[in-house]
């Protein structure tokens, strides 16, 4: 690992800052988080949408036990209804 990997690190680790992509878009994200609260926070109905981190379905029984950590990938996506 390189100087400034471990320093990248350390500063993070200092600040509670966590960078992530959700839908494509860079986020800041201060402190330690659960999916459940980021979800509530930015305004999504739980019970109709559906959440992959880092390229791995997120079973809505693991919301609340799933901590949101820096570099994470959310893709997030909303059910509609029609006919």
């Amino acid at each position: 690992m390189r100087i400034e990997d471990v320093a990248k690190i350390i500063m993070r680790t200092c600040t509670g800052e966590n960078n992530m992509t959700v839908n494509g878009e860079n986020q800041k994200q201060s402190g330690r988080i659960s999916l459940s609260e980021f979800l509530i926070r930015e305004g999504f109905q739980t019970e109709r949408i559906a959440v992959e981190r880092n390229g791995e379905i997120v079973p809505k029984s693991s919301y609340q036990s799933t901590f949101l950590e820096d570099d994470d990938r959310l893709e997030i996506v909303n059910f509609v209804g029609g006919g």
